[in-house]
């Protein structure tokens, strides 16, 4: 269990994504010791929905599941209605999945966890235009701010931040994660 100043986070956005829903996690996570690194599918600026710009430390191209603790996935509109449509994006959310390590999913950030087909007989939440499709992929969808189940962490709307963000280091910090075995 990685004490969340020693772990490293990634965020996966692209141009559209909720301002606040990134910006203050990550303010949050850099603030408490955590490593975090921001990957888009490209390398130029991002801009979220209400104008804020930020540089991607990386591309998704180049991102392995192997390298992090614990995967974030803001919200807004556009962000994650792009990012499902990058099949490395969507890989890679399944492959943190997989190894059942901490992942968390605000407003439309679930989209991507619908798409990496991982919510079947999950308790999730998210912005109320997706409760919808994370019921068609067989969740059971639920109206709070902050929902965890199992490596999984779900919140609905920017007012939810503080609770997601808590939600999510707690779980980043209490998740056990099978060691891999050496090659």
């Amino acid at each position: 269990m990685p004490d969340i100043a020693n772990s490293r986070i990634l965020i996966l956005a692209t141009d559209g994504y909720e301002d606040s829903e990134l910006l203050e996690p990550r303010k949050r996570l850099l603030a408490a010791g955590a490593e975090v690194v921001l990957a888009a599918p490209g390398t130029k600026e991002i801009k979220g929905d209400k104008g804020a710009l930020i540089r991607p430390d990386a591309m998704v191209d180049d991102m392995d599941e192997a390298d992090f603790d614990a995967l974030l996935l803001p919200g807004g509109v556009a962000s994650p209605d792009r990012l499902r449509m990058n099949d490395a994006v969507v890989d890679l959310v399944r492959a943190f999945d997989d190894a059942g390590k901490p992942i968390g999913a605000i407003c439309h950030g679930p989209w991507l966890l619908v798409e990496a087909d991982i919510v079947q007989g999950r308790t999730v939440t998210g912005w109320p235009s997706i409760r919808t499709d994370l019921a068609n992929a067989g969740g059971d969808v639920v109206d709070e701010e902050a929902v965890t189940d199992e490596n999984l962490v779900t919140s609905r709307k920017p007012e939810d931040i503080p609770a997601f963000t808590d939600a999510f280091i707690r779980l980043v910090e209490t998740v056990e994660v099978e060691a891999e075995e050496p090659a």
